[in-house]
């Protein structure tokens, strides 16, 4: 069964009609923000079942749509932290990714200053590959693109976008091998990107990383997962109660392959591996619960059918 990410927004009224039915359709709500009287619902569900929901929910004046970025996590990188290399540009990217529907982390370089002594630690780069997609966001000279990239793209083995202040044509040729998208004209600009052309930049972002997941999507659809993140996220939520304490955001971050759980790994690891997902089948059967980068929390990666002959 494939699902398909969406997003429903609508009111408070008659809300738990609207999960239910969501539920007894096969979805799996990755996500719900309440923001005054409106409610987004970040969800997962068979694609045959979306014109269904569309049509329950009409009379509620609630809004269906796709949301191709629902279900995945993403690294902004930028060079460093310091006022040089964090434009407004970098904040802004972030959060248009999570208007999206994504869940956006922002990684700044301790050394990635400078064009001849600029490099990446192993922290964080096995902190980016625990991504789904990395979008670097670089300077505006083609020359520092072409010295420093190089160096940071190393050990990525993620997607990668990268975006800078050259045209897309310039950047694919200070790039070789070739990364998995391009956005030009988006450097740094000390600037908050408000003008009718600085949205149009942003969507530009967010067309090549919906367009990568979605590729990342097809690719997963042929080796199908053991089980759906999102039925893992549930049983997660349903059989550990202490992440309904979790202050942090998104406690339990849905990825393509896997989930990130913001608890600590030597305290719940073996809980976590020991959880029964149907019919005897553990979590530890189908999943490699491994120790985050991102402080001490949990990191699932869900194996794929080839390796457990297992689909639940």
């Amino acid at each position: 069964m494939s699902l398909v990410p969406i997003t429903y927004k609508g009111g408070v009224y008659q809300l738990d009609e609207v999960i239910d039915y969501i539920e007894d359709l096969g979805g799996y709500i990755v996500q719900r923000h309440n923001i005054a009287n409106e409610v987004i619902l970040q969800v997962l569900m068979p694609s045959e079942d979306i014109e269904r929901l569309k049509v329950f929910s009409r009379p509620l004046a609630g809004e269906v749509s796709e949301s191709p970025l629902v279900g995945t996590e993403i690294a902004v990188v930028i060079p460093s932290l310091e006022i040089h290399h964090l434009p407004h540009s970098a904040c802004d990217v972030a959060e248009y990714l999570r208007a999206h529907g994504s869940k956006s982390n922002m990684l700044g370089m301790a050394r990635g200053f400078g064009k001849r002594i600029s490099q990446m630690n192993d922290e964080e780069r096995d902190l980016i590959n625990e991504h789904d997609v990395a979008v670097f966001i670089l300077g505006n000279f083609a020359s520092c693109i072409e010295q420093k990239f190089e160096k940071f793209r190393r050990g990525i083995n993620i997607p990668i976008i990268l975006t800078g202040g050259p045209s897309r044509e310039v950047l694919e040729k200070q790039t070789v091998p070739p990364v998995a998208g391009y956005v030009g004209n988006l450097g740094r600009f000390m600037h908050r990107t408000q003008t009718e052309a600085d949205i149009a930049r942003l969507d530009a972002v967010i067309e090549e990383v919906e367009r990568v997941v979605s590729e990342r999507r097809k690719e997963l659809a042929l080796d199908p997962l053991s089980v759906s993140p999102a039925r893992l996220q549930m049983l997660l939520e349903q059989e550990i109660p202490e992440i309904e304490d979790i202050l942090a955001p998104a406690p339990v971050a849905v990825q393509l392959n896997g989930l990130r759980l913001k608890l600590s790994y030597p305290e719940y690891a073996d809980r976590i591996r020991g959880l029964v997902i149907e019919d005897g089948i553990t979590v530890g059967d189908v999943c490699d619960v491994l120790p985050s980068r991102m402080r001490d929390y949990v990191l699932i990666r869900i194996r794929p059918l080839s390796e457990t002959n297992i689909v639940v």
